[in-house]
Parts: C-alpha cells; structure tokens; sequence
C-alpha cells in the first residue's frame, strides 16, 4: 500500500494530523452515558483531610461515571483496602464514598488513600488522599530553674511549642494574662523564643508564660511558667563606671552565623528576621542587594522583622539585615530563591477517535525544580501494559492505527518536592452512526424581529454533516438569515412570519444518518408602549408608577408585568406591611421613604420575549440636619459658625436657619437669630454681651424646614455697653399738667451686661431751656406740672455697669390735653331733600382746642311729625366728622318732621361744649308701604278690597294708586289697568267688571303731592258663580239682616264692658288665659286657610286660589278690624317712659269682638 511507502517523517506529519482532528472532535463533543465509554471521576475528596475532634465524621468521596456503570476500589498506603470489610465504615451504594465517623479510635484510618473506579474499557484512579489524624499538642511537664541575668546582659527565654496543625499563633503573657510588653528591646521571634537585647531590673518577675494556640483543632496549651532573675550593679560604683559595662557594639541573637539560604515556594509569604543584642539597643536596616525592597514588603515588630506576601521569581536574590547602634553594627546575609509547584503546561486531554486513525496524547508540566511525569494506564505503570502500536516519545504517547480495543483512561502524574499533579485522559476509540440526542417534535418559538435558535444535538464518529430543510422541502434553508452551527443548531437572524413552519434536522456520517422534526412559530414582539417618566415624590406619600405594553395574544395566560428596582426583583407579597402594590401594570408603592430612592424597570415579559423600561424615582424631602456644628474665631461680639451640610434629599438647600437659645431669661427656647444662603456652610453672627449662648443650624428646602443640628457647646461673649437705645417711644398726656413717656424696653439679652438703666431726657421745643434728665429702671416716666398741650422734645438713652449705649436720637411729643372751651359758632342747616342736609359752622380757635383736634361731632334728635301735632322724644343720633372742617352731611333723616341739632368740637381728652340747639324741617316724600291690603270678597266678576294707610306717610296723603293685571296659567302677566283714588280716607274698594275665573295680581301704592311709594301686592282668582249671599243684591242689603247684626254687635259690646269692669276691680289672669279669650285676629286670619292672602312682595306667587269660596266664611276669616294691621304707635311720657301697650290690646280685642259679631250674623 501507498501508506507503507511513506518516509517516517510524513507519517509523522500524518499522525500529527489525524491527533488534532482527533482531538478537535473530543473537545466539541460530550458523549452520552446512552454510550458505551470509560469510566470518568466526577468528585473526589480534597488531598488533604483533617480529622479535627468537632466534626461528626469525615467523608472520603469518590464518585464516577461511565458506561458500563463503574465499579470501585481503594488503596491505603499503596496496599488493597476494602471498606466493606470494616463494619464502622459506612459504605453508599452504587458509589465509592465511604464514611469515617468520628466514635472511636481515629488514628488507624490514617494514611494515604486512592480511589480506582474501573468498568470493562478501563480504570480512572483518583488522586492521593491524606487523611490526618492530629494529636492534641501539648507542654511537656518540666521543672524550669530561674533565668539568672545581668543586669545589660541578653537573654533568650525559650518556648519550644509543640507541633500541631498550622497556622500557630504564640502569645507571651503572665498569670493574670496580661501581654509582656514588647519594644525595640523585647520582642518574640518566628519560632516564639522571648529575646531581651539587655536585660533591665524591671524584667525581674516569676511568671513569663508561653502560650501556643491552634485555632483550626480550637486549642490553646500553656508552657510551665519561667522565672527571670536580673542582678543590678553594685551601687558603690560611679554612674561612669556602670555605663562602661553596659555599652557594647549589637550582635545578632538570630539568625545565627554571617549568611543563609532560603527556599520558598512562589506565592507563598516570606518571613525574615533579625534580632539583636547590645546596648544602647540596637536598630535593624533592611536592604536587597542592587535592588530596592520590593514594593510590597513590610516591616514589623519594630523593624526587626521582614515580611514580602506572594513571593514570585521577581523576589528572589540577596538581602542584608543590618543592626547598629553608636558603638557599632553586626550584619546577616541572605539569599532567596523561589521555587515553583508543578503547573501544566499540556495536561492530557479525552479524546474520541475513529477506528485506525493516529492518537497523540500530550502531556507537559513546569515546575522548580523541573517535575518528574509520570505514565499509567488504568491505573497500572505504562511499562507494566505494553502495546505494539503504542510509543513514548519525551512528553507524549503516539497511539498508531488504534483499535477499540486501545480504548482506555491514561493517567498522567507530574511531581516535585513541592506537590504533584495527576491526570486521567479518556482515549476512546471507536466508530458510530449518528445519534441526536434532541427530542423529537420540539416546539419553538422566536419573536418577529429577532433571533430563533433550534437546537439537533447529535452524536457520532466520525463527525457527521448536520443540514437543515423547511416543511418536507429537500433543499437545505440557505440564506444570509441562516446559519448551522457546530454543535448542530440552527439559528435564524431577524426572524419573519415566513419562517414559521416545520423544519428537519439531518445528520449523516460513514456509518449512517438520523434526523429529527421540530416546529417553530413566530410570534409578535413584546414592546412597552407607554412607561413612566423620571418621577419626583415627596417623602411618606404614594408613588404611583405607571406600565403599559403590548405584545402576542397568544400569551394571554403567560404575560406578565414585572417590577426591579436598581436591577432587584421586587417581592410582591401583598400582607398588612407590604408597601408594594400592582395593579393593572401600575406600581403603587406606599408611604414612600429614602429607601425606594433608585431606578425602576418595568419588565413586560411573555415566555419567548421581554421589553424593559426604566425611570428615575426621586425622593423629596426636608433635608438632613446639619453635621459637625463648631464655633471658632471668638469674638467680643461675634463668633464664627462652620457646619458641614445634611443630604438635601433631591431638592436644593435655599437658606439655612441658625438659632440660638440662652441659659439665663429663656432656658430651652430655641430663637431664629440670623439667615444665610443655601449655598453656604458658615456664618459670622452679631452676638450681644454677657449671655451664654449655644447656636443649632436647620437647613430649608423647597418641601420645607429640616431638623436642626446637634447643639455646640456654650458661649458667653464679656458684658460690654448696650448697643442700642428703647424703641417706639410714645408721649401720651392724660392729664391736663402732666406728660406720660412710656417707650418699648430692651430685651434682656439685649442688656449686655447687668445694671440695665434708662436716662431720660426732655425739654420744651416752643421755648428756650436746658435739658431735664432722670436715671430710672422702668420702661416709663412721668413728666409733672406741664403747661396744657405744649411741645417737648425727649430723648431716651440706655447705660449698663460698662457705658453707655449709643447717641439717642430726639422725638417730639405734646403734654397732656384739656376739654376744649369754646364751642362751633354760626350753626346752620342747609336742607338737600326730605332725608338729607348739610350742616356748616364756624371752626373753633385753635387756642380754645386745648389740645390735638379731632374733629368735630353733630348730635341729632326728631322732635316730631308734622302730619302730627304731637311732639316725640325720639332717640338722639350722632355723627362724627373728624379733622379740621367747618362743614358735614347728615342722612338718614325722616321725611316731613321737624329736628334738633346742635354741633361741638372734641380732642385726647374729650367733647368740648355744644352749639345752640337748632331746629329744622324735612319736605315731605313719598309715603311708605301700606301694612295692610287684603281681598275680602271675591265673585264671578268682582272683587273686594281693604287696607291700611301707611305707616309712615311721610307727608300729607293725596290718595292711593291702585293697579291689577290678568295671569294666566304660565304666570305670564296682560296689560296693567289703573284706578286713580283721590280720596286718602278710603280704605275699601271694589273691582268690577272682572273675568270670571281668572287670576288676577293686585298692587296698592299710597301718594302723596312728592309722589306715589312702594307697592304691596296681592292675588285672587274669580268664581265661576255668584254666591247665595250675593243674589238679588245680598242678604246684607235687608232690612231684617241689618238688625240682626246690629242687635248681635249690642249684645257682644255689653258682654265686653262687663268683662272690663270686672277685671278692674281686681280680677286676674295669666296671659296666656288673655290670649285664649282674646286671640289676635290678624294672626289667625294668617293662619286660617284663606281664599286670598296677603303679601307684600311683588313677586310672591298666589297660594291656595284654588280654594272653595264656602270656606272664606268661617268664624274669624270674613274680616280684620283695620287696626290689627296697623304699626301700633309707640309713644313716650316726657320723662321717656312707654305708655300705650295696653290701650293697643283693648283696639285690638274691640276690633276682633266685632269681626265675629259680622261673621256670626249670616250663620
């Protein structure tokens, strides 16, 4: 064959060729259980295993894979161990983990263990497992004479710890374990020995006591306490001579000798020291030789030790330690190198090759010093299983033509001194059709728009050539959207609704194909349409966060809205203190605090797809208190404030507030005292003399006023004179000779010291004087024996036990006030119309004022009615006009009467005198409203009125004006009729020629020669019929009716004179009794169900016109007696008492007598 004729070195090329092909295959590709293979360890315990005492027990895991499925065994100290055998063990099944419980006896499980688990196509071998079993370290008992030193001689005492599990930590400490104090003279070394560079009388004690701790066995042993003797010079010799013996160049305690070595393993730390003896004690230099100290070094206990963590090649070289003092210096070499575990450099890899191709199995480690590689097979020496095609070339095998039968696990081991590498390679050789392992029929779905992976995981050797077709098509999808992966997935880029569909996966290879369906759909992209813009919230209200989105319909089960706030799920647990809510894809979040401060997404997500959306979510609110509050640069009058300002919560610091409070007058009552910019930290305030301040700060914002700071320490500037003078002086006269100054006091911080006092100082203006002074206490002064209203000139200052205050300035003000004297000449009336005149006068001299004029004042009285004869005492009026004027406009006044009035000035004090009464007339007007209009009787076409005359007429009536007007059902009104009655007597009248069952409205107005006054109003509807009481003429128009009444009005007129006579001469009753036997006619008729009431509003609606004319003519509703609707005239005596009442009661009694005596008449 061609093959056999090839050069060795083109079989090599070959080779070479087929391995990385090999080689590229097994990396791509995980074998499946479904297929037979060799076995592979998938866990085993760590190298090392420490049986500490607290630990319940100590597993030795070893857990593997393969098919056929593994079996396992181990190997103690490199002999067979079974731990099946050893009841105690407890063995798993189906796995090679045992179980060491700690119950007993520990020390004869330790050894070195290994692991083999092996199916028929080889043997996988664990690494080596060391399980230790540590003893409890221990102090020998020993009896330890006492240290005997010089005083100035060195000394070492001695630790000598045991040996235990690392890391060790030695503690020097006495008895009572208190630390022995170390220093550049005492210090402990490496190996825990106590060094001394000279010994002290003070190093004389009984109980240096070595402590060895074991923090990972949770042990602490104690070395029998030492004793230390130190021998003082003989005190006869001179200070001289002691100081001669004592000084002496260093020398170096440890290490010993001029040089050393030192191996490390590269990352590990680097310990040196160097500890001297001699006095005065020495000091220790550090140095790398040409170099400088790396970077990371550190030196400790004082200089005298070395430390450089995670030593790397870099490190290594020469260093020096030097220890001097004056008389001299003593000096160590050393020598570093660094050594290197072994690492990989190629560590075996598992393969899968074909039948009859070439396998390389490399495999290279580096390492100081270099590493020695060793090789098995299943777990037995390379040279112990040898094989024909098989060769070792330097760090790799060559496996030539390899067969199934050369499948097998290789193991490589790399070791040096500092620790060993191990490796198992799965070789598997061997040819098989392919194998999908993706389930058939797998539904998926993309998004249009996006990317869509399928997935055909497949199997096989050699490597198959997978392909994929859409919907039974036998051509493969190609395109630019398209693409196969290695591992036999297909993923389409920016997914259309055309890909939906069935697709085929094919894989082919030498020894056969497979294939597999799935189903892919393509559905709607998921997209947040509306989101929540970057919010601002005020501090404990509720946030509302709002999230709407679209997306396929398909997902109506499967969408959700979620919430993340700073990249974190919020939990939704919707209890009593849950302050998270969602509803409706809105976030409610509630009592908001500084906490929910962040970013928030809302996640719109279906199963296939997602959209996000973020917003900002400030929260606002007062901001913090101020921090570090301190008081520097302390002045007499000022002290300088620098704080460091609090988070201002998302809304800018306008303006800080400093306020202080003082020990003295207030004691707890924090003042605002001065405002300064948010953009400053400092402030400079005005303070004042002799009170002990402390000063807070508060920061404002725009949501409002922050809690002040912590409170500074007390300050009390030194008393100094006052700084200002009394405010708002007022200069009051309430007496005619005397003047009263009162003025605003200074504060009491304000004092500035003690012995607060006012001087007070005045002098008239209008004349030549010097000024008066006075020294008080108090807020006010009394001026006495001053002429009547004259002006002075004052001025207030303060002074303290340290000075004055500064320069008042002067005020003016008037002595007291007297009643003017004199009162308005030349009174006159100037009459406008019938309820206003003017009035004039003459001013009153200014001398005659006796003080500030305040104006002037006009009193008024109504004498009487001149449609009356008879004089009123009416009330009196009064009208101020202040300031200077020689006129004023009363109103109010009553038409057609005659008045009183005199005029007077007035000032502080008072009313001065009044002018001679004068007396005037008011023209008459028009009258007032009529009291009484009422409809008496209404038929078909007529209807009867009566009323009352006015009130107040106001004038001489002249007659009434009466009008009517039709209403129809929609109250809208017809022409307006009127009938003028000249006749001011008449209080009846009769309309006629009426529309028989129509409503009409009925307005009355009283005249008089001014004109007519205000309407009162009135309604009534007409019957369809005349009354029997009104056919041929009435019954009221016969004869015999007429007596009756008449004899009925006798009768009632006696039984009333008899009930008068009787109750003067003494009999009583309540009033109550008075109103039953008497009740008021005008009340009841108002009461009664009436067929037309009165009303004296023009617009009031009519009620009740719908109602039967028989029942106009019950008892007490046919007639009112004129007088009842009258105002009754209230008249006074001349001394003002109120007469009248009762001879008003009798009217009305005498009117309602002889209403029922009509009424009862027709009945």
């Amino acid at each position: 064959m061609r093959s056999q004729q090839r050069s060795p070195g083109s079989l090599a090329a070959l080779a070479l060729i087929t391995c990385v092909c090999a080689f590229y295959v097994t990396t791509a590709v995980d074998i499946p259980l479904e297929v037979e293979q060799l076995p592979t360890i998938t866990a085993q315990s760590p190298s090392s295993l420490i049986a500490f005492p607290f630990d319940e027990s100590f597993p030795m895991t070893c857990e593997a894979k393969g098919n056929p499925e593994p079996e396992f065994r181990w190997t103690k100290n490199g002999q067979e161990f079974d731990p099946s055998l050893d009841p105690r063990l407890m063995k798993e099944e189906n796995s090679g983990t045992f179980v060491i419980p700690n119950n007993g006896n520990l020390t004869e499980y330790q050894g070195t263990y290994r692991c083999y688990t092996s199916n028929k196509l080889g043997t996988a071998i664990s690494k080596e497992i060391e399980f230790i079993v540590p003893h409890v370290p221990k102090f020998p008992k020993e009896t330890l004479d006492p240290v005997v030193v010089e005083e100035g001689q060195a000394f070492v005492l001695k630790c000598d710890p045991p040996k235990g599990i690392p890391p060790l930590q030695i503690y020097w400490m006495t008895i009572n374990l208190q630390h022995i104090e170390q220093d550049d003279r005492v210090s402990m070394g490496l190996n825990g020995d106590l060094y001394f560079s000279h010994a002290e009388e003070k190093d004389s004690r009984r109980d240096y006591c070595c402590f060895a701790a074991f923090p990972r066995i949770r042990t602490i042993v104690q070395k029998t306490a030492m004793s230390v003797v130190v021998k003082t010079k003989n005190s006869g010799m001179s200070p001289e001579t002691a100081n001669a013996i004592l000084e002496r160049r260093p020398s170096l305690l440890t290490p010993s000798g001029v040089k050393s070595e030192t191996r490390i393993v590269k990352g590990e730390d680097l310990k040196w020291e160097c500890i001297a003896e001699g006095f005065p004690t020495p000091q220790v230099e550090w140095v790398k030789m040409g170099h400088q100290l790396p970077v990371k070094a550190k030196l400790e206990n004082h200089r005298k030790l070395l430390i450089v963590p995670r030593v790397d090649q870099e490190d290594g070289g020469k260093y020096m330690c030097k220890a001097k003092n004056t008389l001299g210096e003593a000096i160590h070499y050393f020598t570093l190198t660094v050594e290197e575990p072994p690492e990989w450099v190629a560590e075996p890899e598992s393969q899968l090759s074909m039948i009859d191709s070439d396998v390389l199995i490399k495999c290279s480690a580096s390492g100081t010093p270099r590493p020695t590689i060793t090789w098995s097979v299943n777990g037995e020496p390379l040279r112990g299983a040898p094989a024909a095609n098989r060769k070792v070339l330097d760090d790799t095998i060559v496996l030539h033509n390899a067969k199934a039968s050369d499948s097998a696990v290789y193991q490589c081991e790399a070791s040096n001194k500092h620790g060993t590498l191990l490796s198992n390679a799965n070789i598997m050789i061997m040819n098989l059709a392919p194998m999908i392992l993706t389930k058939e029929g797998e539904d998926y779905s993309a998004v249009e728009g996006k990317g869509a992976m399928m997935h055909c995981s497949v199997f096989s050797s050699p490597p198959p050539t997978i392909t994929w077709s859409k919907d039974d098509s036998p051509e493969s999808v190609e395109g630019p959207r398209f693409a196969v992966h290695d591992n036999g997935s297909l993923e389409i880029y920016s997914a259309e609704k055309d890909d939906a569909g069935q697709y085929t996966c094919l894989a082919k290879n030498t020894e056969g194909s497979s294939a597999v369906d799935a189903v892919l759909y393509v559905k709607d992209p998921t997209r947040i349409v509306a989101a929540q813009e970057d919010q601002q919230i005020l501090m404990g209200t509720t946030a509302q966060l709002s999230c709407l989105a679209e997306y396929d319909k398909s997902f109506s089960n499967d969408f959700e809205i979620l919430w993340e706030k700073d990249d974190m799920a919020i939990g939704l647990n919707h209890t009593e203190n849950s302050r998270y809510f969602v509803e409706d894809g809105i976030l409610q979040i509630l009592n908001v605090s500084h906490r929910d401060q962040g970013v928030y997404t809302c996640v719109a997500r279906t199963p296939v797809d997602r959209d996000t959306a973020s917003m900002l979510l400030m929260v606002l609110d007062v901001p913090d208190a101020p921090e570090y509050l301190v008081l520097s640069e302390h002045k007499s009058k000022s002290v300088k404030l620098n704080w460091i300002p609090g988070d201002d919560h998302n809304s800018s610091t306008t303006e800080f507030i400093i306020e202080y409070e003082e020990s003295q007058w207030e004691p707890g009552n924090w003042k605002e005292l001065l405002r300064v910019p948010g953009n400053h930290n400092q402030a400079v305030p005005k303070l004042h003399g002799h009170v002990d301040y402390r000063f807070r700060v508060s920061a404002v914002n725009a949501v409002g006023r922050g809690s002040p700071s912590e409170p500074t320490e007390r300050y009390k500037p030194l008393p100094s004179a006052p700084d200002k003078n009394p405010e708002n002086i007022k200069i009051e006269g309430h007496l005619p000779h005397e003047m009263d100054i009162n003025w605003e006091p200074l504060l009491p911080i304000e004092h500035n010291g003690p012995g607060l006092e006012y001087k007070v100082s005045y002098r008239r203006q209008d004349v030549e004087e010097d000024w008066k002074e006075h020294m008080v206490k108090r807020h006010s002064f009394v001026v006495t024996d001053t002429p009547t209203y004259v002006p002075y000139e004052i001025k207030i200052q303060t002074k303290n036990h340290q000075g004055w205050g500064p320069e008042p300035r002067i005020v003016t003000g008037y002595s007291g006030e007297d009643f003017p004297s004199a009162a308005p000449k030349d009174v006159a009336v100037e009459v406008m119309n019938s309820s206003v005149v003017k009035v004039s006068w003459t001013r009153v001299h200014k001398d005659s004022l006796h003080g500030h004029l305040g104006g002037y004042r006009v009193n008024w009285w109504r004498l009487r009615s001149l449609a009356d004869s008879k004089k009123s005492h009416a009330d009196k009026h009064t009208l101020v006009f202040p300031g200077d004027r020689s006129h004023g406009t009363v109103p109010g006044l009553t038409p057609f009467s005659e008045y009183s009035l005199i005029v007077m000035t007035f000032n502080g004090r008072g009313n001065g005198p009044g002018s001679h009464p004068l007396n005037f007339k008011t023209p008459q007007g028009v009258p007032g409203r009529n009291p009484v209009f009422r409809v008496t009787d209404v038929q078909r076409h007529t209807a009867s009125l009566l009323w009352a005359p006015p009130s107040e007429p106001n004038g001489i009536l002249t007659g009434y004006l009466l009008e009517y007007q039709l209403i129809n059902d929609t109250e809208e009104v017809g022409p307006l009729q009127t009938v003028d009655i000249s006749k001011p007597g008449t209080t009846k009248w009769t309309l006629r020629d009426l529309e028989p069952v129509s409503k009409y409205k009925l307005y009355l107005r009283s005249c008089t020669t001014v004109g007519c006054g205000p309407a009162v109003s009135e309604e009534c509807t007409t019957t369809l019929q005349t009354s029997l009481a009104s056919v041929h003429g009435g019954v009221s128009t016969q004869g015999w009716f007429i007596g009756l009444m008449c004899a009925i009005a006798l009768l009632t007129l006696i039984v009333l004179i008899a009930c008068f006579v009787n109750r003067n001469k003494g009999g009583k009753y309540s009033v109550k009794e008075k109103e039953d036997l008497h009740p008021d006619v005008e009340s009841q008729g108002m009461n009664d169900d009436t067929f037309c009431e009165y009303s004296d509003n023009d617009e009031k609606p009519l009620k009740g016109s719908q109602h039967s004319l028989s029942r106009e003519i019950k008892a007490g509703d046919s007639g009112d007696s004129l007088v009842d609707y009258g105002d009754e005239d209230v008249q006074f005596n001349e001394d003002g008492s109120f007469i009248g009442e009762y001879a008003g009661r009798k009217e009305r009694k005498r009117a309602s007598a002889e209403i029922k005596a009509t009424v009862q008449t027709p009945a």
